[in-house]
């Protein structure tokens, strides 16, 4: 039986990292996500928690392949965001086509 995730231990920087993937619908690459300043430990307490997903994805550009990691807001992680208080307002999920 599938259980929802727990978010009583998210700190503000976890939601602070959902809320930059939840204005990515395509999801962040892990080295921008490093650049704006929150740490891989944070993102992998939300892929453990399963908030968020990370995938290796493979791009070419001038003839090379260059491998990168992308970190995707899962819709637990949304549902996650939707039951904050309105204070807190949050990017809108994109709808499914």
């Amino acid at each position: 039986m599938a259980t929802e995730p727990r978010n009583q231990s998210l700190t503000p920087r976890h939601l602070q990292v959902l809320n930059v993937l939840a204005n990515a619908p395509r999801g962040r690459d892990v080295n921008a996500l490093l650049t704006l300043g929150f740490k891989l430990e944070t993102m992998a307490d939300l892929v453990r928690s399963g908030l968020a997903t990370v995938r290796v994805e493979t791009v070419k550009e001038r003839g090379l392949e260059i491998e990168f990691a992308c970190v995707r807001i899962t819709d637990a992680g949304w549902r996650s965001l939707e039951g904050l208080t309105a204070r807190r307002p949050s990017a809108r999920r994109p709808e499914k086509h």
